[in-house]
């Protein structure tokens, strides 16, 4: 064991970024408050059934939940500017048929009343994953704009 050195599981995926982005009638601040909760992704992500998050602020962790198929996600964050409106995560176990993913979630003030929440998703699909390529990003798109499109209906 003489020859053990630093290593880690959790790498930065490869690949083009999913972009869900939409026009909220909200000062950014008040969008922060919602799509910047770390613990808070249940209120514009329906199909959770639980967060729970271990320690606070950068490197805290998130267990994710969701309703249907036992299906679970970790993820750590991995940097947060309260005052930008922006945080990244990377996820370190699933059971989505993901291997690496990192995402981000930003808003910019668009006027006193109006910002645009961004969700980019950077990932790749797990070697046991059975959709092909197109069908991986069709479904990490859908699952993004249909969160942000949840967002967008909580401020209108």
């Amino acid at each position: 064991m003489e020859n053990l050195k630093p290593d880690t599981l959790i790498s930065n995926p490869v690949g083009a970024p999913v972009v869900s982005s939409v026009r909220v009638n909200a000062g950014a601040g008040k969008v922060w408050e919602v799509v910047g909760d770390f613990g808070g992704f249940a209120k514009f992500i329906p199909a959770l059934a639980s967060i729970e998050v271990i320690g606070n602020g950068v490197g805290a962790i998130r267990h994710k939940q969701f309703k249907e198929g036992g299906l679970v996600v970790v993820e750590q964050l991995n940097s947060r500017d309260d005052s930008a409106f922006a945080m990244t995560w990377t996820t370190i176990q699933n059971n989505l048929g993901i291997r690496n993913l990192w995402a981000s979630m930003t808003v910019v003030p668009k006027g006193e009343d109006h910002c645009d929440a961004t969700w980019t998703i950077i990932a790749e699909a797990a070697e046991s994953n059975p959709a092909s390529a197109q069908e991986f990003r069709n479904f990490l798109q859908g699952f993004a704009d249909d969160a942000m499109s949840n967002v967008q209906k909580l401020f209108a």
